[in-house]
């Protein structure tokens, strides 16, 4: 069957092949397979009928929320060296309960998002993560620090105390019998959750391998970070970052812990903003993983126009209802 004589008279061929790949993540080849022609012409068909598509009005309302994030496009070169989108993906929420994938943004890397796409696509927009691209292009915006991202730089600047302290220490890394190697897992588990025997572990092993105390107080730097979350108002969380910033700014601390203060500094008002809108940068990092879903079922991909088209597709809710009726490009 000859796919590429079917689409220009009936539409039907062209439709059919753009929601298998587009909204069932199937494969070009196995599509094309099916149909018992060139996968070339299935993929051409796709960006013909998925390009229109996506540019139709109405695929998402009025953004009050955006977050962006990276995800990795695809490792090339005899090193598999990794290469990022020219822009990384932008996840919008037009209210509380829908988000959806906006766009992969063209343009240079290492900065911003497309300033035209900013100024005409959001309103009252609360971006959330790569500060200073929304410092630049929506000054205006509230920017959020969620729990996810701060609490995980607290256990990452823990993990670093703990890696400093193992090699200054013991003169190696990584054996298996080392206090400070065995007790990893409970190091970044939250306080609250350790039963009584995994404290007592805990403890005695800090007391085995830490024998200045820094990661013993690097561990309780990172518990201050999780407790800004625990308060339920903006009010109460204004008051109560100021102390830890204080506290991990002193000299004697470990420098991880000092390192993490600054941050916490620096990110105050993102913090306390969380309080007041309790939006997260989740629903980005769940079109990411959508978008390596259908990259498995492709088996990678090289070229940066598929790679948009078939993500925005897929994670883009498009409206469906109107393939029939786009007229492709």
């Amino acid at each position: 069957m000859n796919l590429g004589s079917l689409c220009p008279p009936t539409d039907r061929a062209g439709c059919w092949v753009t929601r298998q790949v587009g909204r069932c993540a199937r494969s070009v080849a196995e599509v094309a397979a099916e149909f018992g022609c060139d996968l070339h012409t299935v993929n051409d068909s796709v960006l013909r009928y998925g390009e229109a598509l996506i540019d139709k009005p109405g695929r998402f309302g009025n953004v009050t929320t955006l977050g962006l994030d990276e995800v990795l496009f695809v490792r090339r070169g005899a090193y598999r060296s990794q290469e990022f989108p020219p822009r990384s993906p932008m996840c919008a929420r037009a209210s509380s309960s829908t988000s959806s994938l906006v766009e992969v943004p063209v343009g240079p890397p290492n900065g911003s998002i497309t300033k035209e796409w900013t100024g005409t696509r959001t309103s009252n927009g609360r971006p959330r993560s790569v500060g200073t691209v929304f410092d630049a292009l929506v000054p205006g915006a509230t920017q959020v620090a969620d729990p996810f991202h701060v609490v995980k730089h607290a256990n990452a600047k823990l993990d670093e105390a703990r890696r400093r302290v193992h090699g200054e220490t013991l003169g190696h890394h990584r054996r298996r019998a080392d206090p400070l190697y065995r007790i990893r897992p409970l190091l970044t588990k939250a306080e609250e959750r350790l039963e009584e025997p995994g404290r007592e572990r805990l403890l005695g092993l800090l007391r085995a391998g830490d024998p200045r105390g820094e990661v013993a107080n690097t561990w309780h730097a990172k518990e201050a970070v999780r407790e800004l979350y625990a308060h339920g108002d903006e009010a109460t969380a204004r008051q109560c970052i100021e102390r830890p910033v204080l506290d991990m700014a002193d000299p004697d601390n470990p420098l991880e812990v000092r390192s993490l203060g600054q941050s916490l500094a620096r990110w105050k008002e993102q913090i306390v903003a969380w309080h007041r809108s309790h939006v997260s940068n989740g629903p980005t990092e769940a079109a990411n993983n959508l978008i390596k879903r259908l990259k498995r079922a492709a088996f990678g991909s090289s070229s940066f126009r598929n790679f948009r088209v078939r993500a925005l597709l897929y994670a883009g809710k498009p409206r469906w209802s109107l393939l029939e009726t786009i007229t492709p490009r």
